[in-house]
């Protein structure tokens, strides 16, 4: 594959160096920001050598390569539009192409990609605790080691750390993306859980109510905010606003000194007296809500999200999901969304399995089959645009089978113990392995079925059409 001719061919197919605002790429594809985006020739971008998809979403047009292929046709395609890829300025160049990714999304898909960035830095905290937690419950189940013994209790701290520090965590991951000092933010999740405030954790089971505290015609209760969400990140956008506006008006040789200090004194007053209270009325809300759907009709409650999931990855607000799922986590203990998207996930994967087996494309079955399996380990976008979406039907055909498995996940009680990982990693940790490996089963199966009954319109690519007319023209001259 010539990369530099790739380059300059996608340039060329998406409206011209004028057109492309902004570009950038992940592990799997080139993400862009185009000024007209009626402008592309998207079938033309999908036929050229190494594609395995394109589509639009989330602000930005991403076109599908794969893992080291993209990189290397990044390179050259910078270079043809003008962008430098050295490394002093590839993080000025992700902050530039960030703002201009929000300037091209509507306000609910803004609103979701803030809350992606706020979450995402933070999964593989919550996911290695998740892990521990597994690793606990298999020592309970099969007697490995006793409660009261040395290791046990080292590994439940280990676990319990990332939910006890977790309005820290978010603090400081919050005041980055509302452009506030980060260590402040940090600094005001530090106020929320701290040893003076009672840890909300076992309360119900303690029994012990927490003190009050008289302050300006207030009462003032002494909970904390360890697991909690929502209150941290109402929070830390009051504190963010707040560090600004003291900004306009401390003057510069002081502002290093009473910044801060205005910052966390007046924020500290208002989390602890105003803000925190009315989100954590917000998250119980939110959490309580869910937990009364999953409770009284389960299994209806995973046909539903789990069909529907797939849709909703269409339009990005998935993302949005990871503060919900964190928030259920603090608060109960456990996740039991997490298992209906992950088998939403592998219905894709399912489905995509169906349309390796059975098409007659050469370049189909190169992009289905290794994208299903990418599916499989909870990476859908490649399957979902590059193949299902394509065709439509398997796409219907993954929406089936995810409604299926996520109805079987939800009546077996499978839960999960962290956010952000699916498909086969969520064994790592799944409360129930056995029922989540029969669901997955049933839900490749079902997706693989009504994708393969459904069947779809074959579309031949440009050379694959050039070669039949060859192969046509070669047999009448035989003739």
């Amino acid at each position: 594959m010539d990369y530099k001719q790739s380059a300059e061919e996608l340039v060329t197919l998406l409206g011209g160096r004028d057109n492309i605002i902004s570009a950038t790429h992940c592990a799997t594809r080139l993400r862009l920001v185009l000024d007209d985006e009626s402008r592309i020739n998207k079938k033309e971008i999908e036929d050229l050598e190494g594609v395995k998809g394109a589509f639009s979403s989330s602000g930005q047009f991403q076109i599908i390569f794969g893992t080291g292929t993209v990189n290397k046709v990044f390179q050259p395609l910078a270079e043809e539009i003008g962008m430098g890829e050295e490394s002093g300025n590839d993080k000025q160049q992700k902050m530039d192409h960030n703002e201009a990714v929000k300037k091209k999304m509507n306000p609910v898909s803004r609103f979701a990609k803030v809350l992606s960035n706020i979450f995402v830095p933070i999964i593989p905290a919550i996911v290695a605790a998740g892990m521990l937690m597994g690793l606990l419950n298999l020592m309970n189940r099969f007697g490995w080691a006793d409660s009261d013994s040395s290791l046990y209790i080292l590994l439940d701290m280990f676990s319990s750390a990332a939910f006890i520090i977790l309005p820290i965590l978010i603090g400081y991951s919050a005041a980055r993306e509302f452009g506030g000092n980060t260590y402040l933010g940090a600094v005001v999740g530090g106020i929320m859980t701290h040893p003076t405030l009672l840890n909300p954790w076992g309360l119900q089971e303690s029994g012990v109510q927490p003190e009050t505290l008289q302050f300006a015609g207030m009462n003032i209760e002494l909970l904390g905010y360890q697991g909690t969400v929502i209150p941290v990140l109402l929070t830390v956008y009051v504190m963010c606003w707040l560090e600004k506006l003291f900004r306009t008006f401390v003057p510069n040789m002081i502002d290093l000194l009473v910044t801060p200090f205005l910052t966390i004194m007046s924020t500290g007053f208002i989390a602890l007296m105003a803000v925190g209270p009315l989100g954590r009325l917000l998250g119980e809300g939110v959490t309580s809500s869910l937990m009364f759907l999953y409770d009284t009709g389960a299994g209806f409650a995973g046909l539903v999200f789990g069909g529907l999931y797939s849709l909703i990855v269409l339009t990005g607000v998935h993302h949005s999901f990871h503060a919900i799922e964190a928030e259920i986590l603090g608060q109960v203990g456990f996740n039991y969304l997490l298992p209906i998207w992950a088998v939403a996930n592998v219905a894709q994967g399912g489905a995509g399995l169906a349309v390796w087996v059975k098409t007659r494309s050469k370049k189909m079955k190169e992009i289905a089959g290794p994208s299903s399996f990418a599916a499989f380990l909870g990476i859908t976008e490649p399957v979902i645009f590059g193949v299902n979406l394509r065709y439509r039907r398997p796409f219907i055909g993954a929406a089936a089978g995810g409604a299926v498995g996520g109805a079987y996940v939800t009546i077996t009680n499978v839960t999960a113990n962290g956010i952000g990982v699916t498909g086969l990693p969520m064994f790592a940790i799944a409360n129930d392995p056995v029922n989540y490996a029969i669901g997955l089963l049933i839900t490749v199966g079902s997706a693989f079925t009504v994708t393969w009954l459904l069947g779809w319109q074959e579309e031949e690519t440009q050379s694959e059409k050039e070669e039949t007319e060859s192969q046509q023209s070669s047999t009448d001259k035989a003739v």
